[in-house]
This record gives structure tokens, sequence and C-alpha cells, in this order.
């Protein structure tokens, strides 16, 4: 079983209902590793989606919702993948590159599909870009002995949680025929939350290697 301090503390895992899941899963036989690869597919559908709506009709407001709820399940993915394979007892061998690099596909494929989708590809690469810099961060703490450092102000939870708002924020100002381009500021608020958290990640790697 992992450590608690190489697991992100999060208070879901103990809902019941996340749990009961989670138990059906296992007795599924259902593997951490499939679990992992299915968010890179809600991953892939919000890029799509956002990507080509226009393309294929959708109304943009459509898109963002249905982008909002890929984040989602995306994000009950990565937490299903955890409790599958240390509560469930099924962690296999390569769990650990299933649960690093389908994040870091998936964090890209989120962030660079709303910077197309709101008019700013710009913003879009920058967040993916930091987005996948504070996690090598976190790794490169932990191969130094100093353990995972998921501290914020905008570690991945904080990153979803803004860009779902953003998504559904800028679906509802469409609908009421507004121009306010909150898909942008969330993504520019993202950017700046991220940069802020890898310098105090860096803060905190000197402090403890002194």
């Amino acid at each position: 079983m992992e450590p608690a301090e190489d697991r992100r503390p999060l208070k879901s895992r103990s809902l019941g209902w996340v749990q009961t899941l989670a138990s059906a899963l296992v007795k599924a036989k259902v593997k951490p590793n499939t679990i992992s690869a299915t968010g890179i597919g809600f991953a892939a559908a919000a890029f799509g989606v956002l990507w080509w709506f226009h393309r294929a009709g959708l109304p943009a407001w459509v898109a963002l919702i249905l982008a909002a709820l890929c984040v989602q399940a995306r994000l009950m993915c990565n937490l299903l993948d955890g409790l599958v394979a240390v509560e469930g007892g099924l962690k296999s061998k390569g769990g650990d590159l299933f649960n690093e690099i389908p994040d870091r596909i998936e964090d890209s494929l989120f962030l660079v599909g709303a910077g197309y989708a709101c008019g700013c590809p710009t913003v879009g690469w920058l967040c993916a870009l930091l987005a996948v810099f504070v996690a090598y961060l976190r790794a490169f703490g932990a191969s130094l002995g100093q353990g995972q450092d998921f501290g914020g102000p905008c570690a991945k939870p904080q990153r979803m949680f803004l860009l779902t708002v953003g998504f559904v924020s800028q679906a509802v100002v469409l609908l009421c025929k507004q121009a306010w381009p909150v898909l942008e500021w969330a993504l520019w608020l993202i950017a700046a939350l991220t940069a802020i958290t890898a310098v105090l990640r860096i803060g905190r790697m000197y402090q403890k290697s002194r």
C-alpha cells in the first residue's frame, strides 16, 4: 500500500457512494490501468468537441457543457483508479506509469482545447505547460526524498475546478447572448495561480534541501 503522504489528500475518497462504486469495480475485476486510460478518452472527447463543434454544427454552449462533464468524468477516473489499485489490492507493476502519464495527457488536452475554444490558444498552451511543470516539480521533490508536494494554490483539483467553472460560466454567458470572454479569463487565472504554485513548490524544495 502506498504511504499516505504519497497520495493526493482527497476527502471524496471516503464518500460512501464512491467506496461502493470502487468496490463494484473491484468485484468486476476492472483493472486500475483501464480506469486510468478511460480518463484519456474523456479528455480526448472534450478536446474533440471544443475543437470541432463549429464544424459539426454543434452550438458552442453545448460543447462547453459537454467539456465540463468530461472534466468531472476524468476526475472520477482519477479517483477510482487509485481506490481500486490501493484499497482494492489490484495495484500492478506498471500502475505508477498509468497513474502519472495519463494525467499529463489529460491536463494538456483539456487546457489546450479550452484555449482554442475561447479563441486564445496561447493561454491554453501556457496553462498546459505550467500544469506539466508543477507535476514535474512534485515528482522531482519526491525523487529527492522530500515526499510528494501536492500544495497549491492551483494543483490539479483546483485547476480542474476553475476550468469547469470557466466552461459552465461561458456556456451561460453565450445562452444570455453576451460576449464576455469568461473562459479566457478562467484560463489566465489558472495560468497565474499555477505559476505561483510552481514558485511555492520550488521554494519548499529549496528549504528542505538546505
